[in-house]
């Protein structure tokens, strides 16, 4: 149990997100998920009762509070309406947002709680409850079968869907949402 834990804390950790400039918007989704593995595997190191550092606790807070909001924003504006326009009705691709949209409402409604338990866990040093831990353990495997989804299934099937164009404009988006548009919206067009 405790190899496999290592394991995935390894994985997570080896692709550790950098902010990109978007050529490609997809890739800074892929980007987006391995940050969400990476925050599920912590969850998973706090619930087990071992020690994070006060550098992961600051990344956990500012990724759920600050930009898996922006992330699931990134996927339902752009993303998934681009994806129902380009893919033939026999991929079911509606099935699939549907049921993304779901886990996406139940991202929203509980990151900031669990937020809130990672940053009074850390001020505490204290173990976490039964019912704290349950509600942490329930986020991250929730998370995970939502990125198995997304990574094996939607980002494949966009990039192979999606043309050029629906990719400018996805990413033009995507740096609005982060305050860049400007900035590196001109770089981009130079």
């Amino acid at each position: 149990m405790a190899r496999d834990r290592d394991r995935r804390l390894n994985t997570a950790r080896s692709a550790t997100h950098r902010l990109v400039t978007l050529e490609n918007p997809l890739d800074f989704m892929a980007e987006d998920h391995l940050r969400e593995r990476e925050v599920c595997t912590l969850i998973d190191r706090m619930v087990e009762g071992e020690p994070v550092d006060h550098e992961d606790i600051a990344m956990m807070r500012t990724f759920l509070i600050d930009d898996l909001p922006k992330h699931l924003a990134d996927e339902e504006s752009d993303l998934f309406p681009l994806m129902l326009e380009r893919c033939d009705p026999d991929e079911e691709i509606d099935k699939m947002i549907t049921r993304l949209q779901a886990d996406h409402r139940h991202a929203i409604g509980d990151s900031p709680a669990i937020a809130a338990l990672i940053v009074a866990q850390a001020d505490r040093k204290k173990p976490l409850s039964e019912t704290d831990c349950a509600k942490m353990s329930d986020f991250a495997t929730h998370a995970r079968r939502h990125l198995i989804l997304e990574n094996a299934i939607l980002l494949p099937l966009a990039r192979a869907r999606l043309t050029k164009a629906d990719l400018e404009k996805m990413r033009a988006h995507m740096l609005e949402r982060r305050g860049q548009a400007t900035e590196q919206g001109a770089e981009h067009a130079g």
